[in-house]
């Protein structure tokens, strides 16, 4: 049984509810809160009703570019990327690209077939927003799609070489000199085509540059960039490297944090807005689980800060595990399993050392209490490290 619940508004449900018999009035009622509660009632409603929520809401163009970045992403897989125009267009670049570093990887690498789908949402919400998508992606994420897919051949310039050249067969062209066919037989290169066509027609560099990368650019290298800068602004949502997430599953040593007591207060946390919207944690000082008994138990402030820090923790807990990162269930399975840890390493402490839970919980990490809970399932922390050692061992394998 889930221990954490993802929030649940009621008041959407009886917005919804009221669309059915007259939208308008549902429309009105929504137009008389604030843009932060229509922000709220829309992450707190079920994903796979958000899309009847948002065709009610007054200004969407307002709205979306506050919804929290993995909130959006689940949003928009829950309507169909490529039918997903009218929400993509109010997107903001730092959105779009959270969206595809979300749902276009896997540990395994670029997936295309899922950044095809969001290229497809930016055609459908126009040459516009399609062209500002474009700029908002890595220029080597662009190139190794189209590397993928496309072959490129460019006219030669020399006259003589030019009347004997032949482009390459089944190709297209918008100029003349870039020629452009598909690898695979059956792929209609629409998304491609629509690019483009409006790269050509609104910034004939940024076309070039795009070209010339498709012939060029070394494949290998190419998506070894786009993964280093997914890397980064993963980090800056929250989730680590996967050595830093499995670190999570390491035996704690002797001069671990637990064993000191001076150890910092570890509740605090610096500026960070968490990609999802916060989910409900049943706080209760009667809870089974030893950690949210405890943190019911500490003042508001340090509340919400265990709440963030635990929230980082089941972040890291996702990476681990490898978790889609574009699925809503995976922040539950995420956190369910971050409560268990925690709670068995809570429980664990608590009787070595004799002192109350929310007492452990000002000086010891949720990082530690992990390690320490992990150390009652050897077989969670083998599978997760051999898979780390088998991706390493690929690495090093690749590289020579």
């Amino acid at each position: 049984m889930s221990v954490v619940r993802l929030a649940s508004s009621n008041e959407a449900a009886r917005i919804l509810a009221t669309a059915r018999r007259d939208r308008e009035a549902a429309r009105e009622l929504l137009a008389t809160r604030s843009l932060d509660e229509q922000v709220a009632l829309l992450c707190e409603t079920p994903v796979g009703r958000r899309a009847a929520l948002l065709a009610l809401v007054p200004s969407p163009e307002t709205l979306i570019p506050r919804i929290p970045e993995a909130e959006l992403c689940f949003t928009v897989k829950a309507v169909g990327p490529s039918q997903a125009g009218w929400i993509v267009e109010h997107a903001t670049a730092d959105q779009l690209v959270a969206c595809v570093d979300l749902d276009a990887w896997s540990v395994q690498g670029f997936r295309g077939e899922r950044f095809r789908e969001w290229w497809l949402a930016a055609c459908d919400a126009g040459s516009e927003v399609l062209l500002r998508w474009y700029r908002a992606m890595d220029p080597e994420l662009m190139a190794l799609e189209l590397q993928e897919r496309i072959v490129v051949a460019l006219k030669p310039d020399d006259a003589t070489e030019a009347e004997s050249w032949l482009p390459p067969a089944g190709s297209q062209t918008l100029e003349g000199q870039f020629h452009y066919a598909p690898r695979r037989e059956g792929d209609d290169l629409t998304e491609i085509t629509v690019l483009l066509r409006s790269l050509f027609e609104a910034s004939y560099w940024d076309y070039f540059r795009l070209m010339q990368s498709a012939i060029h650019e070394l494949p290998t290298e190419t998506e070894e960039w786009a993964l280093r800068w997914r890397r980064g602004r993963l980090e800056d949502l929250g989730f680590p490297p996967r050595e830093e997430a499995a670190a999570l599953f390491a035996r704690p040593g002797d001069d671990a944090p637990a064993a000191r007591s001076d150890f910092a207060a570890t509740l605090e946390v610096g500026e960070w807005s968490p990609p999802v919207w916060f989910p409900d944690v049943p706080l209760s000082t009667e809870s089974e689980h030893a950690v949210l008994a405890a943190a019911a138990r500490l003042p508001d402030e340090e509340r919400q800060g265990f709440l963030y820090r635990l929230l980082a923790v089941a972040n890291r807990v996702a990476v681990a595990y490898d978790l889609p990162l574009s699925d809503v269930e995976s922040i539950q399975t995420a956190l369910d399993e971050a409560v268990r840890m925690t709670s068995r390493g809570l429980q664990e402490l608590v009787e070595r050392q004799g002192q109350a839970g929310e007492t452990i919980l000002r000086r010891v990490s949720l990082e530690h209490l992990f390690r320490v809970g992990a150390t009652f399932f050897p077989e969670k922390a083998a599978l997760v490290l051999s898979k780390l050692r088998d991706e390493i061992e690929d690495e090093a394998s690749d590289e020579v």
